[in-house]
């Protein structure tokens, strides 16, 4: 437990920590975390004892401390803290609501060797719309996470049981799926487009567990062709890249859907790669369905990117250069 004190916006805010012990996990080798808090938030912190005295604007002090709670959390929960995870932190904070004060409220996914934890608030919306509706898609741009955490929330229910298989589509190429110049069988050609997801996999589970469950089938990862004239049952099945998809291929997808089965649809509609002219299917099944009971949809920014702060600037940048060529 901590507590935390508060003086007038000009003062600093005081935290004090419970175990002085671990309170070096906490702040980094050579207080690298706090240096990293300090540099995202524009504070300045200075730790003294078990108390930290938080110095800076009303809202950034805020932040800062409830980031730094959900830190001494994690490291008392036995977590080792790397750099993703005090940007994680800094995130959930400036997007708490005022209701989960601050803490340790990030929502988990618990597989058989480790827990993956929600790094942002549209992360932990969409673990939840994962678990709570049939259908789900989630929207936005590259390194927000929403292939890779459905590929977790799949492992979770097939290890629980509440699944018997999990499938892993997208469209090869283009929404065309022209793989004919490329060397080799069927095979061969789309493995290269599907490797992300087996990279998926093999980071859920050992390396043989995988390749024994996509032998008996229990795994599969296939293009998107692959789905017509199925209904898939006791599945758990993700379709990615989904902006690649023709209206006509994503209205074949989402009604494969069989009984005590889930489908989770991801994608980014600023990268479409379809002739010119073409409607993404995405777009479309967003704008049809967007009524619909059962179906959620979870929309993420630049602003959920997890992986290194770079990426986000250069998904800005993009979006900044492509609405000033539409202006």
């Amino acid at each position: 437990m901590t507590t935390v004190s508060r003086t007038h916006d000009a003062n600093p805010v005081h935290i004090q920590f419970d175990d002085n012990n671990l309170l070096p996990l906490v702040f980094g080798a050579h207080d690298k975390h706090l240096v990293r808090i300090e540099q995202q938030l524009g504070v300045s912190l200075v730790a003294r004892g078990n108390r930290i005295a938080i110095s800076g604007p009303s809202d950034a002090a805020t932040t800062a401390g409830a980031a730094l709670r959900s830190l001494y959390s994690q490291v008392r929960d036995g977590e080792l803290l790397n750099d993703g995870d005090v940007d994680a932190a800094v995130r959930m904070a400036q997007t708490a609501r005022p209701d989960e004060g601050g803490g340790d409220n990030r929502t988990m996914i618990h597989l058989h060797r480790k827990r993956i934890a929600a790094r942002s608030a549209a992360q932990s919306r969409y673990i939840q719309a994962m678990r709570e509706s049939s259908m789900v898609f989630a929207l936005g741009p590259a390194g927000t996470g929403k292939t890779y955490l459905a590929v977790c929330a799949a492992v979770e229910l097939f290890s629980a049981g509440k699944v018997d298989r999990i499938i892993l589509s997208r469209p090869a190429v283009e929404a065309g799926e022209r793989l004919g110049f490329l060397p080799g069988d069927m095979q061969e050609k789309i493995d290269p487009y599907l490797r992300p997801l087996f990279d998926a996999l093999h980071d859920t589970l050992p390396g043989d567990q995988v390749v024994r469950r996509l032998s008996s089938g229990e795994f599969e990862v296939a293009p998107l062709a692959f789905m017509r004239g199925r209904t898939l049952t006791n599945a758990f099945v993700i379709l990615d890249e989904a902006q690649n998809t023709t209206a006509t291929q994503m209205k074949m997808f989402l009604t494969r859907l069989g009984e005590n089965s889930r489908m989770v649809i991801t994608g980014d509609l600023s990268q479409v790669d379809l002739p010119p002219g073409t409607r993404p299917g995405l777009r479309d099944a967003v704008e049809t369905l967007a009524d619909v009971p059962g179906i959620s949809f979870v929309r993420f920014s630049d602003a959920d990117v997890v992986r290194p702060p770079l990426v986000a600037r250069i998904i800005r940048a993009y979006d900044a250069a492509e609405s000033g060529k539409k202006k």
